[in-house]
Parts: C-alpha cells; sequence; structure tokens
C-alpha cells in the first residue's frame, strides 16, 4: 500500500525542487539581463539585477558586427547531422550488442566508453594535420564527422541500454515469419525503441550544439557555428560582457526553444498514453 504524503512534506518538496531549478537556471537568466544592459551596468559593483535602463544596443550591435544567420545554420547543419549520422551507424551496432552478443561485447562497450576519458587536446595535433592534408580544415563535413565520432560511443551505450530492455522474442517472432534483418531492424525494433532513440537524439543534438573545443580549433569563417560567434566577443582588449551576454542569449535561444517544445511533446504524449 502506498504511503500517503502528507501537504506539508509535499509543500517542502515544492519548495525545494523549484529552489533547484531556480538555482540552476539563475546563470541563464542573468545572462539574458545582463544582455539588456549597458557596459557600465554589466560591471557594476555591487551588480544591479533589475534596476537597470533596458536596452538593446547590445543586441543591434551584435547583429551589425556578426552574420548571425550563417553561424546559427553551421550549428544546425553540424549539431543535426551528426547526430544522425551517429544514430544511423549506434542503432546496428546497438542491435548486434544487445541481441547478438560475443565474449567480447562487453570489453568493446568498456573501451568504447573509455575513449571519452582521453583529453581532446591529446588527439587534436594529429586530427588537425589530417585536416589540412585533406583540404577539409574549416569545413562542415569535417567536423560532421568528428563531432558524431566524439559522441558515437554515448549514442551506442544509450541505445544498447534501451534494446537490452526489449524481449528477444518479438525479434525471433519476426525472423519466423520471414523478416530479413533491415526489416527486423526498421519495423520491428525501431518502432518499439522510439521513446530511447528520441531522448538519444535530442541528448547527443545538445552535445553537438555545445561542443566548443573542436569547432574553435577546426574552423575559422566558412564552418564556425554559433560557439564560434560567441567566443569572438572575447578579444585581446578585454570581456564586453553587455554584447558577450547578447551574443550567448542569441546562441541559447534555440535551445531553449527546443527544450520548451521537446518538454511540451513529452507531457502531451505521456498524457495521450495515460488517457489512453
Amino acid at each position: 500500500m502506498a504511503r500517503a504524503v502528507s501537504s506539508r512534506r509535499k509543500a517542502i518538496n515544492t519548495a525545494v525542487a523549484w529552489a533547484i531549478g531556480l538555482l540552476i537556471f539563475f546563470p541563464i537568466l542573468w545572462t539574458i539581463l545582463t544582455s539588456f544592459k549597458t557596459e557600465a551596468q554589466a560591471i557594476a559593483d555591487p551588480p544591479i539585477f533589475l534596476g537597470f535602463d533596458w536596452t538593446l544596443e547590445n543586441y543591434r550591435i551584435v547583429q551589425e558586427r556578426s552574420n548571425y544567420m550563417r553561424f546559427l545554420w553551421n550549428s544546425v547543419i553540424i549539431a543535426g547531422f551528426s547526430t544522425i549520422l551517429g544514430v544511423i551507424i549506434a542503432v546496428p551496432a546497438a542491435w548486434s550488442m544487445a541481441f547478438v552478443p560475443s565474449r567480447r561485447t562487453k570489453d568493446i562497450l568498456l573501451w568504447m566508453l573509455s575513449t571519452k576519458m582521453l583529453p581532446a587536446v591529446g588527439v587534436l595535433y594529429p586530427i588537425y594535420l589530417i585536416c589540412i592534408e585533406l583540404g577539409v580544415l574549416d569545413n562542415r563535413v569535417a567536423l560532421v564527422v568528428i563531432i558524431m565520432l566524439i559522441n558515437l560511443p554515448i549514442i551506442v551505450w544509450m541505445l544498447y541500454t534501451y534494446f537490452r530492455e526489449i524481449p528477444g522474442e518479438i525479434l525471433e517472432a519476426a525472423r519466423m515469419d520471414g523478416a530479413s534483418l533491415r526489416n527486423e531492424i526498421l519495423y520491428v525494433l525501431t518502432p518499439m525503441a522510439v521513446p530511447g532513440i528520441a531522448s538519444t537524439v535530442l541528448l547527443n543534438f545538445i552535445l553537438a550544439w555545445n561542443e566548443a573545443f573542436w569547432t574553435l580549433n577546426l574552423t575559422a569563417v566558412n564552418a564556425a557555428p554559433l560557439t564560434a560567434f560567441i567566443a569572438s566577443y572575447s578579444s585581446p582588449e578585454g570581456l564586453f560582457f553587455a554584447k558577450l551576454s547578447a551574443a550567448s542569449t542569441m546562441a541559447i535561444a534555440p535551445i531553449l526553444i527546443l527544450g520548451w517544445f521537446s518538454q511540451k511533446q513529452l507531457v502531451r504524449g505521456l498524457t495521450f498514453g495515460a488517457v489512453k
């Protein structure tokens, strides 16, 4: 029998949850507020929270100085295609590890995970030289492949975990009905793993979107995404906090909108499932 929860306990849990949520969101809120301040107000001591003269001057200067849409489009292409390519490669790999495991499957999974422990700077030099030799420095295709390979262990691990929850008897029944390996993965396994694939896609899209090390070191102009757009407002003359905050707000706005939309879709799906 479920244990009854008092109203006081519910109120405390709600207050604690709101406090933690606001604490996590506060840096984003502060960045957004700073973007509407002047440079003098942005570095004021003590800091000014709300009592300042709101201005859109920083956004105007950022728009005049930088081609925001080009940076945004590069981020969408790099994050989107690296995630899609990673999922296309990871689904068959996770399927084989989950349903046709070998004696080395766990060793391979641990080896894949161990590659995430390697400092990125340790392989920067050889990858940089390879990009120069192939003529793909400051190229979106090269970044798509590199970021896909960086996030591939996470994609495989997540899909492997979700696939392990699917009964193998269902796939065996599909084989007995004459389904080929391709049809088994596309029409039996994939529809059953849609929630897991969706969460994997969302997480890795955000990871690719926020990737800064490789994008700053392997791009200059043509393939520079929003991470390079933000970094361009850190100059030798110093940090222009108001303009930097405006650029950061413009960079995180698509992710905030995507998170809000995903949350709405999740709530709608859970509500539909409960009603059904």
